[in-house]
């Protein structure tokens, strides 16, 4: 296997492929860019590649010897994936436990890889537990550090990486992804603006194409219903705490759009409205309150014979 059947970002794949063939692999990169355009996928494989035992340094794995059958099969000695424990932050243990088995020399592969997704969550202890290893790693050892933030992470961790930064698909890229998987779903323009370059966030907003559509009817009739209509109608804002920031990004995407199609200046009034209300919430405001008075600020730009004076 190669990088051939990831999408996007083909300047990563001959910067990585390179490096596999010319066998100049470096202790540790630090992949970062927006979440879900596939940063994960492209540790994954070049892990598998520089782990691959074929006796000539290639630009892809050959899947037939032992390390990359172990790979396929999830049971390779010399690679391990560390990520979320308690699905908001990497423990100084995590880093612990990785730092004993990197000090064992490889077992099938004549290197050992080590992923650590999310690294960006990773707690200022175990950034500085996992500052030792990176300042005097093992002849061996290959760290990949996956970020989304980079600003988390101790400048004393970055300055010790290589850094490749990824970029966003484009709209067509993320279309090629559904289409070459069979995944049938009808993008319109301000869904594909809303995946924002990225295939998880296209992916996540399919399964959850429902609420957005309710969003899109609720902006549709914001001039012509009255507010209790449009609360309402609006109860996936308030059940949705946990994903109200994409769907609050999905709101203003549509009314900027809206903005330009009619030049009509109370859109961006709107989008004011709505990016106060973000802050309200990151501030930890009463949530339903929040919202309750977005939708009602929102209302009124559009129906003001009908507020009170």
């Amino acid at each position: 296997m190669n990088f051939s059947h990831i999408i996007g970002n083909d300047n990563i794949k001959q910067l990585l492929s390179n490096s596999i063939k010319a066998n100049n692999i470096l202790h540790s990169y630090m992949f970062i860019g927006n979440e879900g355009i596939g940063k994960s996928l492209f540790a994954s494989e070049f892990a598998k590649m520089i782990l691959c035992n074929a006796s000539t340094p290639n630009e892809k794995s050959c899947d037939n010897c032992n390390s990359c059958i172990g790979f396929n099969t999830n049971n390779h000695p010399d690679f391990m994936i560390v990520d979320l424990e308690d699905s908001k932050s990497i423990k100084i243990d995590q880093i612990r436990y990785l730092q004993e088995k990197i000090a064992e020399k490889p077992i099938v592969s004549n290197r050992k890889v080590y992923i650590i997704n999310n690294s960006d969550t990773m707690t200022k202890e175990a950034q500085n537990c996992l500052l030792k290893t990176l300042e005097e790693p093992p002849s061996y050892a290959v760290i990949i550090l996956i970020s989304s933030n980079e600003s988390n992470l101790l400048n004393t961790i970055k300055s010790r990486c290589t850094k490749i930064s990824f970029t966003k698909l484009n709209n067509d890229e993320i279309l090629d992804y559904f289409k070459r998987n069979n995944i049938e779903f009808n993008f319109n323009q301000n869904i594909l603006q809303a995946c924002n370059g990225s295939i998880g966030k296209a992916i996540r907003i399919k399964d959850e194409s429902n609420n957005y559509n309710i969003i899109d009817d609720v902006l549709n009739n914001i001039r012509t219903k009255d507010i209790s209509y449009i609360w309402n109608n609006s109860e996936i804002l308030y059940k949705s705490k946990d994903s109200i920031d994409d769907l609050l990004d999905y709101i203003n995407i549509i009314l900027m759009n809206k903005l330009l199609s009619t030049n009509d200046i109370r859109y961006v009034n709107c989008v004011k409205i709505v990016e106060k209300t973000k802050k309200k919430l990151s501030s930890n405001a009463n949530y339903d309150m929040s919202i309750d008075n977005m939708l009602l600020n929102i209302w009124e730009e559009f129906n003001e014979e009908y507020c009170w004076n």
